[in-house]
C-alpha cells in the first residue's frame, strides 16, 4: 500500500480578502462615524492594502472593520501584517502586507514538532514554501493535523492535497 499525504501551506484566499475589502469600502462610505472622515481602503500592488483616514482613530477604526470582514469570510487574521498608523501630510495611512507561504524557519518548527510529538513513521519533508506530510497509516496523518491546529503559529494554517 502507497504512503497517504497531505501539504501544509499558507495560503490567501485573494477572492475573499478582495471581497471583504469591498464590503469595507461599502461600509465606510455609508456609516454615519466616518462621514467626512475621508476614510478609504484601497489595494496597494498584489500583496498589499492601504488605509486611509483623517485621524488615527478614525484609520484604526476602518482596519477594525475590515478584520471583522475578514473573520465572517473564515480568512485567518494572521495572514495580516498591519503597521501602525502614520501621518501623510493631512491625513493618517496604515500599511497593511498580506502574508502568504510558510518561511523556512517555521517549516523547520513545524517539521520538528511532528517528529517530536507525533505518532511513530510519520515523514515531514519541506518543500519550498509548503510542508509535505507522509505515513503508511490515515490515522495518523489526522492526529498530525490535530497537532498542528492545536498549535499557535503566527500564520495561518491550511491542509491541502489530502491523499
Amino acid at each position: 500500500m502507497a504512503d497517504s499525504s497531505f501539504d501544509i501551506v499558507s495560503k490567501i484566499d485573494r477572492q475573499e480578502v478582495d471581497n471583504a475589502l469591498g464590503q469595507t469600502a461599502r461600509e465606510i462610505a455609508t456609516r454615519f462615524d466616518f462621514k467626512g472622515t475621508g476614510a478609504t481602503i484601497e489595494w496597494k500592488g498584489e500583496h498589499a492594502i492601504e488605509i486611509s483616514a483623517s485621524a488615527d482613530d478614525r484609520a484604526s477604526a476602518v482596519l477594525s472593520v475590515f478584520q471583522d470582514k475578514l473573520i465572517k469570510r473564515n480568512q485567518s487574521l494572521k495572514i495580516l501584517d498591519a503597521g501602525e498608523p502614520r501621518p501623510s501630510g493631512q491625513v493618517s495611512k496604515i500599511g497593511i502586507t498580506l502574508k502568504e507561504g510558510i518561511s523556512s524557519e517555521d517549516a523547520k518548527k513545524v517539521s520538528k514538532l511532528i517528529r517530536d510529538e507525533g505518532p511513530k513513521g510519520v515523514k515531514a519533508q519541506i518543500q519550498g514554501d509548503e510542508l509535505r506530510v507522509s505515513s503508511k497509516k490515515r490515522d495518523d496523518l489526522q492526529a498530525v493535523q490535530a497537532l498542528v491546529k492545536a498549535q499557535d503559529y503566527d500564520f495561518a494554517v491550511q491542509f491541502t492535497n489530502y491523499r
